[in-house]
């Protein structure tokens, strides 16, 4: 059976500190109820805290705050102050960090003050930080504060280097992972050793369309190759194997709203028909008479219509405005 902590009543090094109570005021609409265990480490916390004391004891005595409230900027503000004063070493505080972490890994306060050790400590400490962010992630692969953390050690310390394969790792594991194809992104137009989307652009053109037509219901990567082209729609346009996706996967299941959807972009930013074009939207002409004399980003514009009743508003509004542009 284990034993109960003791609290910093009982501690030698605290013998004279006299405790601050809490002060809710004379008449508190809602007293918080307090634990008896929280109350008694805050109040000596307290009493450190208004006579800005820095010792190794006032250290001791935020690490109990800590645990009991990982979430509480004023401990952890006053901690960082008492380990510059004692030029503490910080890889020890790294490690006690990384435990609170890992039993909480949404806590603003603690990925603030890993960053603020991490600016300490330099680049030495990038390939640590970037294990810790693989395994917060290996368990919440959308972990934002991990994400967050992740790109700016990337960007502060370094270890550009495996990134880009560290992505096709979690795209293999999953491809439906949103968060590694946003980080994927992330790493092909900041990374110095890339050379820029424009030297990269060919090749992740076709990395994005093999994983469209493996799954096409993955809105992930139609998203990503758009974003290639982020500022050039005229380079969008002019790249037969944007529009040659659109065709590859209509043809196969013409209610596909992604597909339409780029088309439609495609359509209205200047793609000339075609024969190819014409085969697409020939089924859909058939199975929607309605649309037989229509150009082809109406032809679209009816089909998402029906096929995105979640937007269908904002279809039918599209539809609207390019009848006005005709």
């Amino acid at each position: 059976m284990e034993h109960a902590k003791s609290g910093p009543s009982s501690w030698p090094e605290l013998a004279d500190v006299v405790p601050v109570p809490h002060d809710d005021g004379p008449s508190p609409v809602v007293p918080i109820a307090y634990r008896d265990d929280f109350r008694e480490v805050m109040d000596y916390f307290r009493a450190l805290y208004v006579t800005g004391e820095r010792s190794p004891r006032a250290l001791r005595l935020t690490a109990e705050a800590i645990e009991l409230n990982p979430g509480n900027y004023t401990v952890w503000h006053f901690r960082r102050l008492i380990l510059e004063a004692l030029d503490f070493d910080l890889l020890e505080e790294m490690k006690f960090v990384g435990k609170i972490a890992e039993c909480n890994p949404k806590n603003y306060q603690i990925w603030h003050h890993k960053r603020w050790l991490a600016e300490k400590l330099g680049p030495d400490i990038a390939n640590k930080e970037h294990e810790f962010t693989m395994k917060i992630l290996a368990i919440d692969a959308k972990n934002y504060h991990a994400w967050s953390h992740r790109q700016w050690v990337l960007q502060a310390l370094g270890g550009w280097e495996t990134e880009l394969e560290y992505c096709n790792q979690l795209l293999k594991e999953d491809v439906f992972n949103n968060s590694a194809w946003n980080q994927r992104y992330f790493v092909i137009t900041r990374s110095p050793l890339l050379g820029g989307l424009t030297v990269v652009r060919d090749s992740e053109v076709d990395y994005t369309i093999e994983a469209i037509l493996a799954n096409p219901q993955n809105e992930s990567p139609w998203r990503y190759l758009k974003g290639l082209y982020k500022g050039e729609n005229n380079l969008l346009v002019d790249d037969e194997r944007i529009s040659g996706v659109c065709f590859k996967v209509l043809k196969n299941d013409w209610t596909c709203v992604f597909a339409l959807s780029l088309l439609l972009d495609l359509l209205c930013t200047g793609l000339q028909l075609s024969d190819e074009l014409k085969s697409t939207l020939e089924p859909i002409r058939s199975s929607h008479p309605e649309t037989a004399d229509a150009d082809p980003a109406t032809v679209v514009c009816c089909i998402l219509q029906k096929c995105d009743p979640l937007r269908v508003n904002y279809w039918s509004w599209f539809k609207a405005t390019l009848s006005q542009i005709s």
